[in-house]
Parts: structure tokens; C-alpha cells; sequence
């Protein structure tokens, strides 16, 4: 399993939110870049980079600082916020990126990101569901979290299920900047139902045995911020653990 320290960009600062609320603001460093090399210090071959304002704005907008990081340390750079353009996906791909990162519009536009996936490759294009779980049913957010879909993970994944996605990021957001831990059940059911796909966990991780727990279960990748802003997560420490945890 492949651990990505998280940035999230505000401002272009790096930044966590409390349970996707924009309001609950903790700036953890003033400059992406040199966090950044503290990543690839202490391990680290991927970085998942969030543009919150894009998310909020609906437009990405922190294209300088991700090429910034992209060219000036040996990171594979995830990113995404407010995608909604062929035109914004090309322009992360020249920039730096790797893969790009694709959250609301999968909801509300299916038929383009499908295209998507066929026009870049699987490899390219991550589809991120923000799932909040209403009457034990995992339900999808869009907008940065701020609006529900009245659809369920199942299905929309169902309706993708043979365009070529590969790679699927699923935050449970009850859980994401609370430190309880990660959704364990909800991404073994993923693995279940898809096991072809790559589930990326995020949200709750608050340690080594939660990231030890994702790995044993067969997830391909889980996102860590604030644990390893806050001290609870060793980087390299776990980077070295999970690359042989079964």
C-alpha cells in the first residue's frame, strides 16, 4: 500500500479543515514547497495535493502551486479541486501531475468523465467520492462537501464500472480531521464488490495500526494529513511498515 501525505491548499497555504468545513481552518505550514521536501525526506513517492478554494470556487486555482512542487521535488504529484474542464486536466497533466483527481463533476456529469477516462487512460484520472452515510447508506457529496447527491456510492461506482476507472479515492467525511480512525468496513465492501478497482482510503486515520489495518485489508493507497501534521504518524517510519504489511 502506497502512503500520500496530504496537502490541502488554501490560500496557498497548507491547511486542514475539520469535517470539510471551510470555517474550521488549521493553517499547519505557510509554504507548500517546503513542505513538500519534508515529504520526500522522509520517504515519500506520492503527494495527494487538494486546491480547496477550486473545490469551493468550482474552478481549480492553485495551478502555480503545483507545478512549483512538481518541478522542483522528485514527487508524483495526485491533485485535484473544482475539475471541470478536458481543458483543466490537460493543463494539471502539463504542469506536473500525475493523476488528476475528479470529484463532483463524476456525479453530475457521468458521460464526461467516462470520456475522460477513455481520452487520458485510467491511470490519469482518479474519481474521489465524499461519502456521508445516511440510514446505512453511503451517500456522495459534491461542492466541497456541501451539498448531498441522493445517491449512493453503489451506484454511481456501478455506473462505472466498465469505463476504464481504475483508480477510486472514497472519504467517509464524518470521519476525515477527527483522528477515530479510518472506515474499515466501507472500503472492505469496496474491495469486495470491485475488487479489480484501486480503493484509495481517506479520512480518520489517527495512527501506524490504522494504516497497518487498510494495507491488511487490500487497499492500494491511503491518504494521511493531519496524523503526520499532528505528530501521531511517523512519515518514514511508516512508509517502511506498510510497504510489507499483509
Amino acid at each position: 500500500m502506497i502512503i500520500y501525505p496530504a496537502i490541502d491548499l488554501k490560500n496557498g497555504q497548507c491547511v486542514r479543515l475539520k469535517q470539510g468545513d471551510f470555517d474550521a481552518v488549521t493553517i499547519y505550514e505557510s509554504d507548500p514547497l517546503r513542505q513538500a521536501q519534508k515529504f520526500v525526506d522522509a520517504g515519500a513517492e506520492w503527494l495527494h495535493m487538494v486546491d480547496l478554494d477550486g473545490a469551493k470556487a468550482g474552478e481549480m486555482q492553485q495551478f502555480g502551486v503545483i507545478e512549483r512542487v512538481a518541478k522542483s521535488t522528485t514527487l508524483k504529484i495526485q491533485t485535484g479541486g473544482g475539475i471541470r474542464s478536458e481543458k483543466t486536466v490537460q493543463k494539471l497533466l502539463d504542469v506536473g501531475a500525475s493523476r488528476v483527481v475528479v470529484g463532483s463533476l463524476a456525479v453530475k456529469n457521468r458521460a464526461m468523465v467516462q470520456g475522460w477516462l477513455r481520452a487520458f487512460g485510467g491511470d490519469k484520472i482518479v474519481i474521489a467520492f465524499d461519502i456521508r452515510f445516511q440510514d446505512g447508506e453511503p451517500e456522495i457529496l459534491t461542492h466541497g462537501w456541501q451539498s448531498g447527491s441522493q445517491q449512493t456510492l453503489w451506484d454511481v461506482l456501478e455506473a462505472y464500472a466498465d469505463s476504464g476507472l481504475k483508480y477510486v479515492l472514497c472519504t467517509d467525511v464524518s470521519r476525515d480531521g477527527m483522528l477515530e480512525g479510518a472506515n474499515n468496513a466501507l472500503y472492505q465492501t469496496m474491495r469486495d464488490k470491485w475488487p479489480a478497482m484501486q480503493v484509495l482510503a481517506s479520512g480518520g486515520v489517527s495512527g501506524l495500526p490504522d494504516l497497518l489495518d487498510l494495507a491488511k485489508l487490500g487497499a492500494a493507497g491511503a491518504i494521511v494529513g493531519k496524523a503526520i501534521y499532528e505528530g501521531r504518524v511517523d512519515l518514514a517510519d511508516a512508509i517502511k511498515q506498510v510497504r510489507h504489511a499483509r
